[in-house]
């Protein structure tokens, strides 16, 4: 697993305050999560189950292996949320 450094002055070039805009990237990685947990429940219903209501009976089903496996292999929301905010496609805005 690579660790890659955040450099903060990018961050800070994007916002007024580093620490504001850290606040922001993870408010944007639990929005991405949950995006995430809603599409991985819709497509796990979306698999016939196999019929045993039996838990100690370890079954695996390839199909949703398969889903699993897809979505392991996508980026982590936290990075995800970053690169967005590095990117500028997230604005944010004080309340008045």
């Amino acid at each position: 697993m690579n660790i890659t450094p955040v450099d903060l002055r990018e961050i800070d070039k994007r916002a007024e305050n580093v620490y504001e805009a850290i606040s922001v990237a993870a408010l944007r990685a639990r929005q991405i999560n949950t995006d995430n947990k809603v599409e991985f429940n819709a497509l796990l219903n979306t698999i016939p189950s196999t019929g045993s209501d039996d838990d100690a009976e370890d079954v695996t089903n390839p199909a949703q292996l398969k889903i699993a496996l897809d979505f392991e292999k996508k980026p982590k929301p936290h990075i995800q949320a970053l690169n967005e905010l590095l990117d500028g496609q997230v604005k944010f805005k004080y309340k008045k």
